[in-house]
Protein backbone atom coordinates (compact mmCIF):
# COMPACT_ATOMS: atom_id res chain seq x y z
CA UNK A 1 0.00 0.00 0.00
CA UNK A 2 1.32 3.43 -0.96
CA UNK A 3 0.67 6.19 1.55
CA UNK A 4 1.27 9.87 0.94
CA UNK A 5 4.15 11.56 2.74
CA UNK A 6 1.52 13.58 4.60
CA UNK A 7 0.78 10.55 6.78
CA UNK A 8 3.00 10.51 9.90
CA UNK A 9 5.84 8.02 9.50
CA UNK A 10 5.75 6.94 13.14
CA UNK A 11 2.09 5.98 12.85
CA UNK A 12 2.67 4.09 9.62
CA UNK A 13 5.40 2.12 11.35
CA UNK A 14 3.03 1.31 14.23
CA UNK A 15 0.27 0.23 11.83
CA UNK A 16 2.68 -1.94 9.87
CA UNK A 17 3.99 -3.66 12.98
CA UNK A 18 0.44 -4.23 14.21
CA UNK A 19 -0.84 -5.46 10.83
CA UNK A 20 -3.46 -2.69 10.80
CA UNK A 21 -2.44 -0.71 7.68
CA UNK A 22 -5.95 -1.25 6.24
CA UNK A 23 -7.04 1.63 8.47
CA UNK A 24 -5.44 4.09 6.05
CA UNK A 25 -6.16 2.38 2.76
CA UNK A 26 -8.41 5.30 1.68
CA UNK A 27 -6.06 7.99 2.94
CA UNK A 28 -5.60 9.62 -0.46
CA UNK A 29 -9.35 10.04 -0.95
CA UNK A 30 -9.88 11.84 2.38
CA UNK A 31 -9.99 15.60 2.74
CA UNK A 32 -7.68 17.34 5.20
CA UNK A 33 -10.19 17.41 8.04
CA UNK A 34 -10.97 13.72 7.63
CA UNK A 35 -7.27 12.91 7.58
CA UNK A 36 -6.78 14.84 10.81
CA UNK A 37 -9.69 13.02 12.46
CA UNK A 38 -8.37 9.61 11.42
CA UNK A 39 -4.84 10.47 12.53
CA UNK A 40 -6.08 11.56 15.96
CA UNK A 41 -8.06 8.35 16.36
CA UNK A 42 -5.09 6.19 15.39
CA UNK A 43 -2.85 8.03 17.85
CA UNK A 44 -5.32 7.34 20.66
CA UNK A 45 -5.26 3.56 20.19
CA UNK A 46 -2.99 1.29 22.20
CA UNK A 47 -2.38 -1.25 19.44
CA UNK A 48 -0.27 -3.57 21.59
CA UNK A 49 -3.03 -3.71 24.19
CA UNK A 50 -5.72 -4.36 21.57
CA UNK A 51 -3.66 -7.15 20.03
CA UNK A 52 -3.04 -8.69 23.44
CA UNK A 53 -6.72 -8.58 24.41
CA UNK A 54 -7.75 -10.29 21.17
CA UNK A 55 -4.99 -12.88 21.10
CA UNK A 56 -5.89 -16.58 21.56
CA UNK A 57 -3.26 -16.71 24.31
CA UNK A 58 -5.13 -14.04 26.27
CA UNK A 59 -8.42 -15.89 25.84
CA UNK A 60 -6.97 -19.27 26.77
CA UNK A 61 -5.43 -18.03 29.99
CA UNK A 62 -8.49 -16.03 30.92
CA UNK A 63 -9.53 -16.31 34.53
CA UNK A 64 -12.24 -18.60 35.77
CA UNK A 65 -15.61 -17.65 34.37
CA UNK A 66 -18.19 -15.85 36.56
CA UNK A 67 -20.53 -18.84 36.19
CA UNK A 68 -17.84 -21.12 37.61
CA UNK A 69 -17.22 -18.71 40.48
CA UNK A 70 -20.95 -18.59 41.19
CA UNK A 71 -20.86 -22.27 42.16
CA UNK A 72 -18.76 -21.29 45.21
CA UNK A 73 -20.60 -18.06 46.01
CA UNK A 74 -21.75 -17.42 49.56
CA UNK A 75 -23.55 -14.52 51.25
CA UNK A 76 -21.30 -11.51 51.84
CA UNK A 77 -19.78 -11.69 55.32
CA UNK A 78 -19.26 -7.98 55.95
CA UNK A 79 -22.84 -6.84 55.56
CA UNK A 80 -25.23 -4.44 57.28
CA UNK A 81 -28.83 -5.51 56.77
CA UNK A 82 -31.64 -2.98 56.72
CA UNK A 83 -33.27 -4.59 59.76
CA UNK A 84 -30.08 -4.13 61.77
CA UNK A 85 -30.17 -0.37 61.25
CA UNK A 86 -33.32 -0.07 63.35
CA UNK A 87 -31.16 -0.47 66.45
CA UNK A 88 -30.72 2.31 69.06
CA UNK A 89 -30.98 5.77 67.53
CA UNK A 90 -27.91 6.90 69.44
CA UNK A 91 -25.78 4.45 67.45
CA UNK A 92 -27.30 5.61 64.15
CA UNK A 93 -26.86 9.25 65.16
CA UNK A 94 -23.16 8.65 65.82
CA UNK A 95 -22.77 7.04 62.40
CA UNK A 96 -24.55 9.92 60.65
CA UNK A 97 -22.43 12.40 62.56
CA UNK A 98 -19.27 10.64 61.38
CA UNK A 99 -20.44 10.94 57.77
CA UNK A 100 -21.42 14.58 58.21
CA UNK A 101 -18.00 15.29 59.67
CA UNK A 102 -16.33 13.95 56.53
CA UNK A 103 -18.53 16.24 54.43
CA UNK A 104 -17.82 19.23 56.69
CA UNK A 105 -14.09 18.62 56.36
CA UNK A 106 -14.34 18.60 52.55
CA UNK A 107 -13.10 15.03 52.30
CA UNK A 108 -15.91 13.74 50.06
CA UNK A 109 -16.44 14.19 46.32
CA UNK A 110 -19.16 12.68 44.12
CA UNK A 111 -18.80 10.88 40.80
CA UNK A 112 -21.83 10.84 38.51
CA UNK A 113 -21.80 8.36 35.62
CA UNK A 114 -23.71 10.12 32.83
CA UNK A 115 -22.41 8.74 29.56
CA UNK A 116 -25.63 7.10 28.41
CA UNK A 117 -28.29 8.41 26.07
CA UNK A 118 -32.03 8.09 26.60
CA UNK A 119 -32.61 5.98 23.50
CA UNK A 120 -34.59 3.27 25.32
CA UNK A 121 -36.84 6.02 26.65
CA UNK A 122 -37.41 7.40 23.17
CA UNK A 123 -35.35 10.42 24.24
CA UNK A 124 -32.58 11.35 21.80
CA UNK A 125 -30.44 13.28 24.28
CA UNK A 126 -28.20 12.49 27.24
CA UNK A 127 -30.27 10.55 29.75
CA UNK A 128 -29.44 13.08 32.47
CA UNK A 129 -31.53 15.66 30.60
CA UNK A 130 -34.65 13.49 30.82
CA UNK A 131 -37.58 15.29 32.57
CA UNK A 132 -38.10 12.93 35.51
CA UNK A 133 -39.88 15.21 38.01
CA UNK A 134 -43.54 14.23 38.56
CA UNK A 135 -44.77 17.85 38.68
CA UNK A 136 -42.20 20.24 37.17
CA UNK A 137 -40.61 17.69 34.84
CA UNK A 138 -37.31 18.49 36.51
CA UNK A 139 -34.41 16.78 34.74
CA UNK A 140 -32.38 14.01 36.33
CA UNK A 141 -29.32 16.27 36.22
CA UNK A 142 -31.07 19.07 38.09
CA UNK A 143 -32.52 16.76 40.75
CA UNK A 144 -29.11 15.26 41.52
CA UNK A 145 -27.16 18.54 41.37
CA UNK A 146 -29.65 20.21 43.73
CA UNK A 147 -29.12 17.34 46.15
CA UNK A 148 -25.38 18.00 46.08
CA UNK A 149 -25.88 21.74 46.61
CA UNK A 150 -28.24 21.11 49.53
CA UNK A 151 -25.77 18.69 51.08
CA UNK A 152 -23.00 21.27 50.64
CA UNK A 153 -25.07 23.89 52.46
CA UNK A 154 -25.63 21.58 55.41
CA UNK A 155 -21.95 20.61 55.50
CA UNK A 156 -20.84 24.22 55.32
CA UNK A 157 -18.30 23.17 52.72
CA UNK A 158 -18.54 22.81 48.92
CA UNK A 159 -18.76 19.28 47.53
CA UNK A 160 -17.27 18.67 44.10
CA UNK A 161 -19.20 16.84 41.37
CA UNK A 162 -17.13 14.86 38.87
CA UNK A 163 -19.43 14.03 35.96
CA UNK A 164 -18.37 11.37 33.48
CA UNK A 165 -19.76 11.85 29.99
CA UNK A 166 -19.07 9.99 26.73
CA UNK A 167 -18.38 10.89 23.12
CA UNK A 168 -22.14 10.66 22.56
CA UNK A 169 -23.17 12.95 25.44
CA UNK A 170 -20.22 15.22 26.26
CA UNK A 171 -20.86 18.34 24.20
CA UNK A 172 -24.62 18.38 24.73
CA UNK A 173 -24.24 17.81 28.48
CA UNK A 174 -21.82 20.71 28.87
CA UNK A 175 -24.07 22.98 26.79
CA UNK A 176 -27.07 21.95 28.91
CA UNK A 177 -25.31 22.81 32.17
CA UNK A 178 -24.13 26.12 30.74
CA UNK A 179 -27.64 26.95 29.57
CA UNK A 180 -28.90 26.44 33.14
CA UNK A 181 -25.98 28.15 34.94
CA UNK A 182 -24.89 24.75 36.31
CA UNK A 183 -28.17 24.66 38.28
CA UNK A 184 -26.48 26.80 40.91
CA UNK A 185 -23.33 24.72 41.27
CA UNK A 186 -20.16 26.82 41.41
CA UNK A 187 -17.65 26.30 38.61
CA UNK A 188 -14.95 25.24 41.07
CA UNK A 189 -17.24 22.42 42.21
CA UNK A 190 -18.01 21.01 38.76
CA UNK A 191 -15.69 18.87 36.64
CA UNK A 192 -16.62 17.08 33.44
CA UNK A 193 -14.48 14.25 32.11
CA UNK A 194 -15.05 11.95 29.18
CA UNK A 195 -15.19 8.18 29.27
CA UNK A 196 -12.63 6.47 27.05
CA UNK A 197 -13.26 4.24 24.07
CA UNK A 198 -11.87 0.99 22.71
CA UNK A 199 -11.73 -0.06 19.05
CA UNK A 200 -13.97 -2.88 17.85
CA UNK A 201 -12.09 -5.71 16.17
CA UNK A 202 -13.18 -8.30 13.65
CA UNK A 203 -13.97 -11.48 15.57
CA UNK A 204 -12.15 -13.72 13.08
CA UNK A 205 -9.08 -11.71 12.12
CA UNK A 206 -8.51 -9.30 14.99
CA UNK A 207 -8.34 -6.41 12.54
CA UNK A 208 -9.70 -3.12 13.82
CA UNK A 209 -12.91 -2.18 12.01
CA UNK A 210 -13.61 1.06 10.17
CA UNK A 211 -17.03 2.61 10.63
CA UNK A 212 -16.36 5.04 7.80
CA UNK A 213 -13.36 5.47 5.54
CA UNK A 214 -12.02 8.12 7.91
CA UNK A 215 -13.48 6.82 11.16
CA UNK A 216 -12.56 3.83 13.31
CA UNK A 217 -15.38 1.82 14.90
CA UNK A 218 -15.11 2.39 18.64
CA UNK A 219 -17.33 1.90 21.69
CA UNK A 220 -17.22 3.13 25.29
CA UNK A 221 -14.77 1.19 27.46
CA UNK A 222 -17.36 0.45 30.16
CA UNK A 223 -18.02 2.08 33.52
CA UNK A 224 -14.72 0.58 34.64
CA UNK A 225 -13.15 3.12 32.29
CA UNK A 226 -13.92 5.72 34.97
CA UNK A 227 -10.51 5.12 36.55
CA UNK A 228 -8.48 5.59 33.40
CA UNK A 229 -10.55 8.63 32.46
CA UNK A 230 -9.99 10.22 35.89
CA UNK A 231 -6.28 9.56 35.62
CA UNK A 232 -5.91 10.83 32.05
CA UNK A 233 -7.89 13.99 32.79
CA UNK A 234 -5.71 14.85 35.79
CA UNK A 235 -8.66 14.75 38.16
CA UNK A 236 -6.97 12.53 40.73
CA UNK A 237 -4.48 15.37 41.20
CA UNK A 238 -7.37 17.84 41.54
CA UNK A 239 -8.90 15.63 44.22
CA UNK A 240 -5.60 15.41 46.08
CA UNK A 241 -5.18 19.17 46.11
CA UNK A 242 -8.71 19.64 47.39
CA UNK A 243 -8.23 17.07 50.14
CA UNK A 244 -10.87 14.68 48.77
CA UNK A 245 -10.32 11.22 50.25
CA UNK A 246 -13.65 9.52 49.56
CA UNK A 247 -15.64 9.30 46.33
CA UNK A 248 -19.40 8.77 46.27
CA UNK A 249 -20.15 7.00 42.97
CA UNK A 250 -23.64 6.72 41.45
CA UNK A 251 -25.52 6.55 38.14
CA UNK A 252 -27.55 9.33 36.53
CA UNK A 253 -30.66 7.23 35.97
CA UNK A 254 -31.67 6.87 39.65
CA UNK A 255 -33.35 10.09 40.87
CA UNK A 256 -34.01 8.67 44.35
CA UNK A 257 -30.34 7.95 45.06
CA UNK A 258 -29.24 9.78 48.21
CA UNK A 259 -26.20 11.72 47.01
CA UNK A 260 -23.36 11.72 49.57
CA UNK A 261 -25.54 9.91 52.10
CA UNK A 262 -24.01 10.76 55.53
CA UNK A 263 -25.10 7.48 57.13
CA UNK A 264 -23.53 5.39 54.36
CA UNK A 265 -20.35 7.47 54.60
CA UNK A 266 -20.30 6.98 58.36
CA UNK A 267 -20.53 3.20 58.11
CA UNK A 268 -17.83 3.18 55.42
CA UNK A 269 -15.53 5.09 57.76
CA UNK A 270 -16.35 3.02 60.85
CA UNK A 271 -15.70 -0.25 59.02
CA UNK A 272 -12.43 1.08 57.54
CA UNK A 273 -13.59 -0.10 54.13
CA UNK A 274 -11.83 0.65 50.85
CA UNK A 275 -15.07 0.04 48.96
CA UNK A 276 -18.67 0.10 50.15
CA UNK A 277 -21.64 -1.10 48.10
CA UNK A 278 -25.33 -0.28 48.47
CA UNK A 279 -27.58 -3.26 47.77
CA UNK A 280 -31.28 -4.05 47.80
CA UNK A 281 -33.01 -7.32 48.50
CA UNK A 282 -33.87 -8.97 45.19
CA UNK A 283 -37.56 -9.40 44.50
CA UNK A 284 -37.20 -12.69 42.64
CA UNK A 285 -34.35 -15.09 41.81
CA UNK A 286 -34.43 -14.10 38.13
CA UNK A 287 -34.50 -10.31 38.68
CA UNK A 288 -31.97 -8.74 36.36
CA UNK A 289 -29.55 -7.45 38.97
CA UNK A 290 -25.93 -8.35 39.64
CA UNK A 291 -25.52 -10.07 43.00
CA UNK A 292 -23.00 -9.08 45.65
CA UNK A 293 -21.49 -12.21 47.17
CA UNK A 294 -18.30 -13.69 48.58
CA UNK A 295 -16.24 -16.15 46.58
CA UNK A 296 -13.27 -17.65 48.41
CA UNK A 297 -13.59 -14.89 51.05
CA UNK A 298 -13.43 -12.13 48.44
CA UNK A 299 -16.46 -9.89 48.00
CA UNK A 300 -17.44 -9.37 44.38
CA UNK A 301 -20.35 -8.84 42.02
CA UNK A 302 -21.56 -11.46 39.58
CA UNK A 303 -23.77 -10.19 36.77
CA UNK A 304 -27.25 -11.69 36.52
CA UNK A 305 -26.44 -12.98 33.02
CA UNK A 306 -23.55 -14.99 34.48
CA UNK A 307 -25.57 -16.46 37.35
CA UNK A 308 -26.85 -19.99 36.67
CA UNK A 309 -30.53 -20.33 37.49
CA UNK A 310 -29.94 -23.13 39.99
CA UNK A 311 -27.59 -20.82 41.91
CA UNK A 312 -29.94 -17.82 41.81
CA UNK A 313 -32.77 -19.97 43.23
CA UNK A 314 -30.81 -21.26 46.23
CA UNK A 315 -32.39 -20.51 49.62
CA UNK A 316 -31.13 -20.54 53.19
CA UNK A 317 -32.56 -22.50 56.14
CA UNK A 318 -35.29 -19.88 56.61
CA UNK A 319 -36.36 -20.25 52.99
CA UNK A 320 -35.02 -16.83 51.97
CA UNK A 321 -32.92 -16.24 48.88
CA UNK A 322 -29.29 -17.06 49.57
CA UNK A 323 -28.10 -14.58 46.94
CA UNK A 324 -30.43 -11.75 47.88
CA UNK A 325 -28.03 -8.78 47.61
CA UNK A 326 -28.76 -6.98 44.35
CA UNK A 327 -26.26 -4.30 43.35
CA UNK A 328 -27.57 -0.74 42.90
CA UNK A 329 -24.33 0.61 41.35
CA UNK A 330 -23.99 3.03 44.28
CA UNK A 331 -20.55 2.87 45.87
CA UNK A 332 -18.08 4.66 48.09
CA UNK A 333 -14.44 4.34 47.09
CA UNK A 334 -11.33 5.49 48.87
CA UNK A 335 -9.62 7.81 46.40
CA UNK A 336 -6.16 6.37 47.10
CA UNK A 337 -7.50 2.87 46.41
CA UNK A 338 -8.82 3.88 42.98
CA UNK A 339 -5.58 5.69 42.19
CA UNK A 340 -3.57 2.56 42.88
CA UNK A 341 -5.76 0.51 40.56
CA UNK A 342 -5.61 3.17 37.84
CA UNK A 343 -1.82 3.07 37.95
CA UNK A 344 -1.70 -0.71 37.38
CA UNK A 345 -3.36 -1.70 34.12
CA UNK A 346 -3.52 -5.37 35.10
CA UNK A 347 -5.68 -4.89 38.20
CA UNK A 348 -8.89 -4.12 36.30
CA UNK A 349 -9.50 -6.70 33.57
CA UNK A 350 -11.13 -6.16 30.20
CA UNK A 351 -14.11 -8.28 29.22
CA UNK A 352 -14.94 -9.35 25.68
CA UNK A 353 -18.41 -9.01 24.19
CA UNK A 354 -19.40 -10.28 20.74
CA UNK A 355 -21.57 -7.69 19.02
CA UNK A 356 -22.97 -6.70 15.62
CA UNK A 357 -20.86 -3.77 14.45
CA UNK A 358 -21.47 -2.05 11.07
CA UNK A 359 -18.25 -1.55 9.11
CA UNK A 360 -16.61 -0.69 5.79
CA UNK A 361 -15.23 -3.74 3.99
CA UNK A 362 -12.09 -3.89 1.86
CA UNK A 363 -14.00 -2.64 -1.19
CA UNK A 364 -15.33 0.39 0.67
CA UNK A 365 -18.84 -1.01 0.94
CA UNK A 366 -20.89 -0.39 4.08
CA UNK A 367 -21.80 -3.70 5.74
CA UNK A 368 -24.56 -4.09 8.34
CA UNK A 369 -24.09 -7.57 9.81
CA UNK A 370 -27.07 -9.66 10.87
CA UNK A 371 -24.97 -11.78 13.26
CA UNK A 372 -22.30 -10.76 15.80
CA UNK A 373 -19.16 -10.08 13.80
CA UNK A 374 -16.96 -8.11 16.16
CA UNK A 375 -15.46 -8.08 19.63
CA UNK A 376 -15.84 -5.09 21.91
CA UNK A 377 -13.71 -4.63 25.01
CA UNK A 378 -14.98 -3.07 28.23
CA UNK A 379 -14.18 -2.84 31.92
CA UNK A 380 -16.57 -2.98 34.88
CA UNK A 381 -16.14 -0.77 37.93
CA UNK A 382 -17.24 -3.57 40.25
CA UNK A 383 -14.16 -5.59 39.30
CA UNK A 384 -12.26 -3.48 41.83
CA UNK A 385 -14.09 -5.23 44.68
CA UNK A 386 -11.93 -8.37 44.88
CA UNK A 387 -8.82 -6.17 44.99
CA UNK A 388 -10.00 -4.30 48.09
CA UNK A 389 -8.86 -5.33 51.55
CA UNK A 390 -12.25 -4.54 53.07
CA UNK A 391 -15.62 -4.27 51.30
CA UNK A 392 -18.73 -3.21 53.19
CA UNK A 393 -22.10 -4.37 51.85
CA UNK A 394 -24.92 -2.07 52.97
CA UNK A 395 -28.60 -2.87 52.40
CA UNK A 396 -31.00 0.00 51.69
CA UNK A 397 -34.75 0.46 51.35
CA UNK A 398 -35.47 -0.15 47.67
CA UNK A 399 -38.61 2.02 47.70
CA UNK A 400 -36.73 5.02 49.09
CA UNK A 401 -33.43 4.80 47.26
CA UNK A 402 -33.55 2.64 44.15
CA UNK A 403 -35.96 3.60 41.37
CA UNK A 404 -33.91 3.53 38.16
CA UNK A 405 -35.23 4.98 34.92
CA UNK A 406 -34.45 2.55 32.12
CA UNK A 407 -37.51 1.68 30.04
CA UNK A 408 -40.16 3.64 28.12
CA UNK A 409 -42.94 1.70 29.84
CA UNK A 410 -43.45 -1.11 32.32
CA UNK A 411 -40.95 -1.60 35.16
CA UNK A 412 -38.30 1.12 35.72
CA UNK A 413 -40.18 3.55 33.49
CA UNK A 414 -41.14 7.24 33.80
CA UNK A 415 -44.47 6.14 35.27
CA UNK A 416 -42.89 4.04 38.04
CA UNK A 417 -40.35 6.79 38.80
CA UNK A 418 -43.05 9.49 39.00
CA UNK A 419 -45.12 7.27 41.30
CA UNK A 420 -42.15 6.50 43.55
CA UNK A 421 -41.11 10.14 43.86
CA UNK A 422 -44.68 11.28 44.62
CA UNK A 423 -45.10 8.56 47.25
CA UNK A 424 -41.78 9.40 48.93
CA UNK A 425 -42.62 13.09 49.13
CA UNK A 426 -46.19 12.34 50.25
CA UNK A 427 -44.78 10.34 53.15
CA UNK A 428 -42.66 13.33 54.13
CA UNK A 429 -45.79 15.49 54.20
CA UNK A 430 -47.61 12.89 56.28
CA UNK A 431 -44.71 12.84 58.78
CA UNK A 432 -45.27 16.60 59.09
CA UNK A 433 -48.95 16.08 59.88
CA UNK A 434 -50.45 16.68 56.43
CA UNK A 435 -52.64 14.18 54.61
CA UNK A 436 -52.01 13.95 50.86
CA UNK A 437 -54.81 12.47 48.71
CA UNK A 438 -53.75 9.19 47.08
CA UNK A 439 -52.49 9.58 43.54
CA UNK A 440 -51.49 13.23 43.98
CA UNK A 441 -48.37 14.21 42.07
CA UNK A 442 -45.84 15.64 44.55
CA UNK A 443 -42.37 17.05 43.99
CA UNK A 444 -40.02 18.67 46.50
CA UNK A 445 -36.78 20.29 45.40
CA UNK A 446 -33.77 19.10 47.44
CA UNK A 447 -33.04 22.80 47.95
CA UNK A 448 -36.15 22.88 50.16
CA UNK A 449 -35.62 19.57 51.96
CA UNK A 450 -33.54 16.42 51.73
CA UNK A 451 -35.75 14.45 54.12
CA UNK A 452 -38.87 14.67 56.23
CA UNK A 453 -37.10 16.14 59.27
CA UNK A 454 -35.80 19.06 57.21
CA UNK A 455 -39.23 19.55 55.61
CA UNK A 456 -40.74 20.02 59.09
CA UNK A 457 -38.59 23.10 59.56
CA UNK A 458 -39.56 24.59 56.19
CA UNK A 459 -43.23 23.83 55.63
CA UNK A 460 -45.93 26.45 56.19
CA UNK A 461 -49.00 25.35 58.20
CA UNK A 462 -51.34 27.00 55.68
CA UNK A 463 -49.81 25.39 52.59
CA UNK A 464 -52.23 24.68 49.75
CA UNK A 465 -52.39 20.94 49.13
CA UNK A 466 -54.92 20.95 46.30
CA UNK A 467 -53.85 19.41 43.01
CA UNK A 468 -50.24 18.70 42.04
CA UNK A 469 -47.87 19.87 44.79
CA UNK A 470 -44.49 21.40 44.13
CA UNK A 471 -42.11 22.93 46.67
CA UNK A 472 -39.01 24.66 45.33
CA UNK A 473 -36.86 27.73 45.71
Amino acid sequence: MTISKSFPKDLLKTLTQSHQTHLVQWWESLNEQQQDELTAQIRSINFAQTERLYSPEHSSKAEESPAEKAERATCPANVIRLKDRTKPKTETAQTIQAGNQLLAEGKVGAILVAGGQGSRLGFQHPKGMYPAGPVKQTSLFQMLVEQLIARSRIAGNPICYFIMTSDATHDETIAYFKQHQNFGLQTNQLYFFKQGTMPAVDAHSGQILLEEKHQIAVSPDGHGGTLKALKNSGLFEVMQKKGIEYLYYHQVDNPTAIVCDPEFLGYHLQHQAEVSVKVVSKRTPDEKMGIVCDVDNQTQIIEYSDLPIHISEQVDQAGDLLHWAGSTAIHIFNRSFLENIASDDDLLPFHQAKKKVPFIDSSGTQVSPTEPNAIKFERFIFDVLPVAKTVLVYEIDRFREFNPLKNADGPDSPQTVHTALSQIYSQWFQACGFEIPPGTAVEISPLIALDESELKTKISPDINLNGPIYLGE
